[in-house]
């Protein structure tokens, strides 16, 4: 499983570099204020972080009373390491810091706990989550581009997160998880179905669109996703699978 995980993972990095290979560094992306260099600049960082956690979690868990000291502080360094690099240096840094941190993860055993910025981690929930996070970022440069991306079946990766961590969404807002279980239905980019759950409450909808949603890359109006009973709504309306602090997302483009 972690083999598969780490394959897509570096499929998404490189179909992330194509997109960024046509964008200037500077071109503003829809998480703003950051631009393509930023966005770059945090992909790098956050895979050097993830080798180190991977090869040496005490020097890793030595950092995180910083990160809880200033959060906002800590992210800007990230940004900070891309400034003031030539585009061939950027992502020479960024293609070299991504090997590594694959390389880390593909031998480590399947029962290690990764230290991360929540919860300890599985090397396979760690690649999950750093899957979605190169999607994710790879929609802002889309966006910014004004073009389309293609879904592919990778989207079953980050539609799982999204499922598993509805708790989460309730939690990183100081709020409890309604009880009761919520069935996902979704249609897969080849028109198949994928399914997690089960229970009257139902969201249902595009694979997509639910990653979008999830990872807070469109608002709930601008996707075709439909809900059935207040667990539902209520998920959709604060569905987020990234870790950090609380974010609104999105406005509604229609």
């Amino acid at each position: 499983m972690l083999a598969e995980l780490l394959t897509d993972l570096r499929a998404e990095h490189e179909d992330l570099t194509r997109y960024v290979e046509k964008a200037p560094l500077p071109l503003k992306v829809p998480a703003e204020p950051w631009d393509v260099r930023d966005t770059v600049s945090h992909l790098m960082v956050g895979d050097q972080k993830g080798t180190l956690a991977a090869t040496a979690p005490e020097l890793f868990q030595a950092e995180l009373p910083q990160v809880l000291a200033d959060p906002a502080g800590f992210v800007d360094g990230w940004l900070r390491a891309g400034h003031g690099l030539a585009k061939e240096e950027l992502l020479e840094r960024w293609h070299s810091a991504f090997d590594e941190m694959l390389q880390a993860f593909a031998a480590l055993e399947p029962g290690t706990k990764v230290p991360w910025y929540g919860p300890p981690m599985s090397p396979a929930s760690f690649a999950t989550a750093r899957l979605m996070e190169y999607w994710a970022h790879g929609q802002d440069v889309v966006d910014a581009l004004g073009v389309e991306r293609p879904p592919t079946e990778r989207l079953r990766h980050v539609c799982h997160l999204g499922f598993r961590t509805r708790g989460f969404s309730y939690a990183v807002r100081g709020l409890d998880a309604p009880e009761g279980e919520v069935r996902l239905t979704l249609r897969a980019p080849d028109g198949s179905t994928w399914e997690w759950g089960s229970g009257d409450d139902a969201v249902e909808g595009s694979a997509l669109d639910f990653c979008l949603r999830v990872t807070q890359r469109r608002h709930r109006a601008d996707t075709d996703l439909v809900t059935t009973g207040p667990l539902a709504d209520s998920w959709l309306d604060v569905a987020q699978c990234f870790a950090g602090l609380p974010t609104e997302g999105r406005e509604p483009q229609r």
